[in-house]
């Protein structure tokens, strides 16, 4: 049953249009009109890891350093946890209190350790549809930012409904979009093994996995033209794409390799090439930032080991056991745009 509706799904992933599915924006993207305005925003995630030793005391120097930081706003690009602990209520509202604790604004973006892995035995055997379901009522209270200083979004979806995780708002001469790209294959199940794994799903939630996937794949595709034909019509010079998934990005690491084919990151494929599309016909910079591999990093690494995207650059966010952040500035007088500095924080 799962290898015949995963040969449906790639058939209808094939065949799908980005305006196939209904998906309804709140209200219109939050602007700050001063095109010429400096300011700098603050990039984290994975984090923090108990099996990595981040204590709370560690987590609270973090903390600090944001809120003493000059930043406009930070985003969280997942993994609000390790990957072999339970997804328990207790992990979400542990989260939630953690976020408030920052001044500015926070926008949360999920990562797969709180729901793609959920399934998993040492993560407790949860159906991690009903995770994703729990964290978009949970993690996601109003359609504003997370913070003591809460910013308003433009959402994807409705509150506690789907894609509601997605966002959009554009500060000064950048718009920003978040959205659900997470690790583990972007939620794609490849076949019976991929299924069963040290894992709790039956076939038929894995065939309910992959229908997930591919509405959520295509809504991302939706929202990424979206990000890009807001960008266009406000005359953006950047645009910043955030979610927590690598998607297959090392291509030179490896002599004859390209790794952005390979099958574990089939479930990111789609997206990618929407995003090298829309990069392409943009006249200004793109910063695409992700985590899960919890090294900084910053390079151009599209389209492959030969040649450039050269107005894409993708940065790479600590994470567990490196809990630092990264600060970037925007300055519309520059070419690049974005300044990108490692904030390296002094754990006690």
């Amino acid at each position: 049953m799962l290898l015949k509706a995963f040969a449906a799904t790639l058939l209808a992933l094939s065949q799908i249009s980005c305006t196939s599915i209904g998906v309804s924006a709140s209200s219109p993207a939050a602007r700050n009109t001063s095109t010429n305005q400096v300011y700098s925003f603050g990039l984290w995630g994975d984090m923090p890891y108990a099996r990595n030793g981040d204590t709370p005391q560690r987590m609270a120097a973090l903390l600090q350093n944001i809120n003493q930081s000059d930043i406009a706003f930070s985003m969280y690009n997942g993994d609000i946890k390790d990957g072999s602990s339970k997804c328990s209520d207790d992990v979400y509202t542990d989260a939630l209190k953690m976020f408030n604790t920052l001044v500015k604004p926070i926008i949360y973006l999920p990562g797969d350790n709180e729901w793609t892995d959920c399934h998993r035995l040492n993560n407790g055997g949860y159906d991690n549809l009903e995770r994703l379901a729990h964290l978009r009522r949970v993690m996601i209270p109003s359609m504003n930012s997370l913070g003591q200083q809460p910013m308003p979004l433009e959402r994807q979806g409705a509150l506690g409904q789907k894609f509601v995780e997605n966002t959009l708002f554009t500060r000064g001469a950048v718009v920003f979009a978040g959205l659900n790209v997470t690790g583990s294959n972007n939620n794609l199940v490849l076949n019976a093994k991929d299924c069963s794994d040290k894992s709790a799903r039956s076939p038929q939630q894995c065939d309910a996995d992959n229908a997930e996937y591919l509405e959520r794949d295509t809504a991302n595709v939706q929202w990424l033209a979206r990000t890009f034909q807001t960008a266009k019509e406000q005359s953006a010079k950047g645009v910043v794409l955030v979610f927590q998934a690598d998607p297959g990005f090392d291509l030179p690491e490896t002599e004859g390799v390209d790794e952005s084919k390979a099958e574990r990151v089939r479930g990111y494929q789609n997206f990618m090439a929407a995003v090298i599309q829309q990069t392409e016909q943009f006249s200004g910079q793109v910063l695409l930032v992700h985590g899960d591999t919890h090294f900084f990093k910053m390079d151009k690494p599209l389209y492959s080991p030969a040649k450039m995207l050269t107005n894409l650059t993708r940065l790479q966010t600590f994470g567990s056991p490196h809990l630092h952040w990264v600060k970037v500035t925007v300055d519309p007088a520059s070419h690049n745009i974005f300044q990108i500095q490692p904030a390296i924080v002094r754990q006690p």
